[in-house]
């Protein structure tokens, strides 16, 4: 997979979930680093990438 088909699909996904894994895997931001810039705890941004990946797989798998 391309970075830009990643981009595409990360696009369309709810603003939270975009936002997070934007921030995670087109912006190399670790989980703490995205817990301490949007002010949420870790695990609310570990929880928010497995169900965007998820997310992501169905709509690949497609």
């Amino acid at each position: 997979m391309t970075a830009e088909t990643l981009a595409q699909l990360i696009a369309s996904l709810p603003e939270e979930e975009r936002i997070i894994l934007t921030l995670h895997y087109l912006r190399n931001l670790s989980t703490e680093e995205i817990a301490a810039n949007l002010h949420v705890p870790e695990r609310a941004v570990v929880a928010v990438i497995a169900a965007g990946r998820q997310r992501l797989t169905s709509r690949l798998n497609l």
